[in-house]
Parts: structure tokens; sequence; C-alpha cells
């Protein structure tokens, strides 16, 4: 196998996986195998970057389709959780909301000054995806959302604050943006012109 399409597959992986998901919680309830293909799916998605960068091949478009994997992942989790924990997401729904509506606002700025959505991987992006792990086993394992279902709320609200500043701040579509102070530093070298 070509080693270079290896975080290709990565993606593509969780793509697959995301409605194998969605048809295991059909019925309310969830297998074992839900978990341990959520946890397949999630180091997935902490190797594709890693590996891509190390390869040399971390092109925007596979950026842009890592973040549309994750969307799916995500999508179908929920939908899980819904099917199965509705009364512990209602109970929840305040802080999901919030986190909803701030998802909303940032599809909304990329949309409006870019055409697309954005692809930043950024450092809080990595910590709201540490949480939601964390929060996704706790209820599917455990049948419990109590800190682990705040945190990551809080965590997804800056996560989307942060990458709205982002957007913001970058007068063009860049990818792998780490964080506010790399978007100035970016938007820095963008701006200042070049002497030949």
């Amino acid at each position: 196998m070509n080693l270079k399409l290896v975080p290709t597959s990565l993606v593509l992986f969780r793509f697959l996986i995301s409605p194998f998901l969605l048809w295991d919680a059909l019925d309310g309830e969830t297998s074992v195998w839900f978990l341990v293909g959520f946890v397949a799916a999630f180091i997935s998605d902490i190797f594709d970057g890693i590996i891509a960068r190390r390869l040399g091949v971390s092109t925007a478009q596979l950026r842009q389709a890592d973040s549309w994997a994750d969307t799916c992942l995500f999508g179908c989790i929920f939908i899980s959780a819904w099917l199965g924990y509705r009364d512990i997401l209602i109970a929840y729904r305040v802080p999901l909301l919030i986190v909803v509506f701030a998802q909303l606002v940032w599809w909304i700025v990329n949309l409006v000054k870019y055409g697309k959505p954005a692809s930043y991987h950024t450092y809080s992006a990595k910590f709201w995806g540490i949480t939601l792990c964390i929060a996704i086993i706790a209820l599917f394992g455990f049948n419990y959302a109590g800190i682990t279902l705040w945190l990551t709320c809080i965590a997804g609200t800056i996560y989307s604050i942060e990458e709205i500043i982002i957007t913001l701040i970058l007068p063009v579509w860049t990818h792998d943006v780490l964080s506010i102070f790399h978007a100035l530093k970016i938007r820095q070298q963008l701006i200042t012109p070049t002497i030949d």
C-alpha cells in the first residue's frame, strides 16, 4: 500500500463507520461495538493529520475532507444520543443549544466570508475533540452526563468563538491555523508587502 494514501484512508474510514454507528443506535440502544467503533474513529482523527504532515501530503483538500468527516461522525453520534438519551439531552438543552448556536454562527461567518467552511484545526478544536470523546464514552458507556457534558459544551463554545475571530482576522481562506495568535501572524505576512 502506498503510505501517502494512509491519511486519506483514515478520513474515509470515519465517513464509512459513521452510518454504522447510527445504525447500531436506531433501536435506542447501543452495543459495545458502538464504543469500539467510535474510539477507532476518534483515533483515526488524531493520526490522520499527524501522518499527513509527516508524509508531506497535508493539502487543503485533505484537511477539508477531514473536517467533513468529523462533521459526519459527530452528526451521527448526536442523532444516536437523541435516539437513546433524549431525556438527558433535553435536561442539558441550554448548554447544548449554546454550542449549536455558536456553531451556526461559525458556519454563517465562514460561508459569508469564504463561501465554504473553515478548516483551521486549532488547539481549541483538538481540546474540544478530547472533551467530546470523554463525554461520549461517559454517556454511551456509563450513562453519565454531568461534568463531562458541561465541559464539552464549554469547550465547544470557546472553540467556536475562537474560530469565528480567526475568520474575521484572516483576509483569505487558510487551513491549519492553530490559534488566534497564529492567525494574526499569518495576516501580518499576507498584508506586508514583500521587497524584491
